[in-house]
Parts: C-alpha cells; structure tokens; sequence
C-alpha cells in the first residue's frame, strides 16, 4: 500500500474545520450544512454529525446519500427536475428550489400536494466576484436562476424560500457586497418567503478569511429580517486544507531542455480542476515558477494519462527527483475527490483517513470492477 497512489484525509484537520463552522453557526444563528458536490466521502459522515445535521443535494443521487448515508433529508437544487424521479426526490428532501418559473410550473402538482417540503426559487442576484466563467453562477446569460426582473413581485403558490449562489471561494466582504444587491432587487420577495438559502462559495475556513465580519454580516442581516431562517451551505470550507494528494515519480523525461517528472497520478483524471480553473496546485517542499530556469532543478509534472496536456509545470526541487520518489500535492481532498473520472481506465488513487490517534483506515480502494461496471 506504500507505493500506490492515495488520498489522505486527515481527521484532526478536518474537525479543525468542522469546530470553527459550528462555532460561526452558533455565534450567528445561521444553519451551515454540508454541498455534497464538492465532498461526499460518506464513511466519514459520522463525524460531520458531530456538528451539522443536515447537507444540500443536486441530483437524485446525492438526494439518497443524503437521506441513506448522512441520516436526514437533503436541501436539494437542480437545474433541471424530471418528474419521473420527482416523486422520489421529495421523499428524500425537506426543501427543494427550482432553478425556473417553468420548472415550477412543470412540477406545480407536485408542490401543491406535498405535505412535509419547503419549496423555493434560485434567484439570479447578477451580481458576482468570480472571475472565471466555468465557475460563474451569474455570468452573462447564465441558465442559473431567476433575474430580479423576471421574478413577479408576488410570488407564486406554494413557494416558500429564495435561494441564490454567487460566490466560488468568497470572502465576507464578498458576501456583505452580495447580500446588499439581494436586498435592493428583491426586497418585496424577501418579506413573502421564510427562509433565505445563500448557497455555497462562502471559504470561511481559508487562512485570513474574516470570520468576525462573516458573523457581523450574518447577524445584522437576521436582525433586519427576523422572520427568515438563514442557511448556507459552503462546500469547499468543510474539506479545506483537510489532506493531500500522495503520488510517486515514476519516470524523468527531457525533450527540447523541458524536464518532466512523470508521477502515477493524471491532473486529468484525479485533479481536473487544476486544468480547468486552472490553478497550479501546491507541491510539498517545492516551488512553483512560471519559467524553467537553466542550472535549477526544474521539473514540470506530468500525469500518466494519454492526454498530451495532462501536465503542469513548473516546480523547482532542491535536490533531483528519483524514480519512486513521493510526490505529495497539498489540499486535494475537497471538489477533487468527487470529480475523478476513470479516462484511459486509470485507476483511482485509494482513499486513506488518518485518525486523531495515527491509525490509517482504507476508506477505498479501486479495483479493475470499479472501471468495468461503468462500461456496461
């Protein structure tokens, strides 16, 4: 097991996280629950239930985890609902938002019927921070969620919440900023509804992030509408920095004075959101450049995908790095454990968590079945 691939999460980090967003919660009286979409390691849910009761769900997938695995119903958001799974998502759901006035209207039966679900509307504040479109809820033309000016000032049957997603990897002040516009375009919805989801984005657990701000910004927006209860549901914030990425050299290669190591793990497969965002990960005791420098030991990484652009590069080592060496790259267990894909059939690095006490459990581990079943 010591020389296959891993990820590592690591339990003293992670319930690091999950005290400081319990504290913000009860410090500020808003419901903070957990966006399967960016962790879903459900062997580890017991101990998120030491601190949240709930998380969000957006498919009919996640719905069922949520119901089956984390022990309560989901706060579910889809774009699109089918009505021929509604029936068993409102089973699996205390809320549900529809992402369009015709999507509601489409499944208005349903609403009008159902005895023990919260329905709401996303609303589209078009207001955003974010700067690269593939992350954008409120990007020109964005299908998600509904524009002040197309929202009636009365709201519709049986809808009773609002919902808006804004941010990706915000900052408190992003949010006070987004909550102002909120407040200016839909005030008069704001008073028919009880309850106000601000989605997720919100990286209350990133270092320098202004936790008192976030609380004061939370507080005086319930002091001004004490009759909404107030959710969020941050993604990212609970699996920051909780683990890493443990990959291993397997081959050293230089074409046209480019050096690559390459390690037996693929950006492609198992970090796509390095290639899509991009970003350049961070790599333990090495340092990232933007350039190969000549007389430095500079590498750049490549994944063992057949994908010609499955690299990043470039990092410098102090030292030469050696067939078998680890390679450990920082903060990977949020967003990428859930956005792996088995391309060229590569398998999927195990799953370890490391316990308070150094035990190491094996959460999964991936087998020949686990690509085969999916190509039926």
């Amino acid at each position: 097991m010591a020389t296959r691939p891993a990820y590592v999460l690591q339990e003293k980090r992670l319930r690091q996280n999950l005290e400081l967003i319990h504290s913000i919660s009860e410090r500020s009286g808003v419901e903070i629950i957990l966006a399967f979409k960016a962790y879903a390691l459900w062997k580890t849910f017991p101990v998120f239930r030491e601190y949240i009761r709930h998380s969000t769900a957006s498919s009919i997938f996640e719905a069922r985890m949520a119901y089956e695995e984390f022990g309560s119903r989901a706060h579910t958001f889809s774009p699109a609902y089918t009505r021929d799974v509604f029936e068993d998502l409102m089973r699996m759901s205390s809320h549900i938002t529809f992402n369009s006035l015709s999507q509601y209207e489409q499944m208005k039966d349903f609403v009008l019927s159902a005895k023990d679900i919260s329905f709401g509307l996303r609303i589209n504040p078009e207001y955003s921070v974010v700067e690269t479109d593939l992350y954008n809820p409120c990007a020109p033309g964005s299908r998600l969620g509904i524009p002040a000016a197309e929202l009636p000032t009365e709201l519709p049957e049986g809808i009773e919440g609002l919902h808006f997603h804004s941010l990706c990897e915000g900052s408190a002040q992003d949010l006070r900023n987004t909550l102002v516009v909120i407040e200016d375009h839909f005030s008069a919805q704001l008073e028919q509804v009880k309850w106000l989801n601000m989605g997720g984005g919100h990286l209350m657990t990133r270092q320098g992030y202004d936790v008192e701000l976030l609380v004061k910004t939370l507080c005086e927006f319930a002091n001004r509408h004490p009759h909404l209860r107030l959710i969020m549901e941050p993604g990212s914030a609970f699996g920051w920095q909780t683990g890493y990425l443990k990959s291993h050299v397997v081959d050293v290669v230089e074409h046209q004075g480019i050096r690559t190591a390459l390690v037996d793990v693929s950006f492609t497969c198992h970090m796509p959101d390095c290639l899509e965002m991009p970003y350049y990960p961070a790599i333990r005791g090495a340092e990232h450049t933007d350039e190969p420098t000549p007389d430095v030991l500079c590498y750049r990484i490549g994944g063992n995908s057949c994908l010609s652009g499955d690299f990043m590069g470039y990092w410098t080592f102090d030292h030469e790095l050696q067939v078998g060496e680890t390679v450990i790259f920082e903060d990977m267990l949020h967003y990428t454990t859930v956005k792996t894909n088995m391309f060229n059939g590569i398998p999927h690095p195990d799953i370890l968590f490391e316990r308070l006490d150094s035990r190491v459990e094996v959460l999964r581990h991936y087998e020949y079945d686990d690509y085969k079943n999916r190509m039926d």
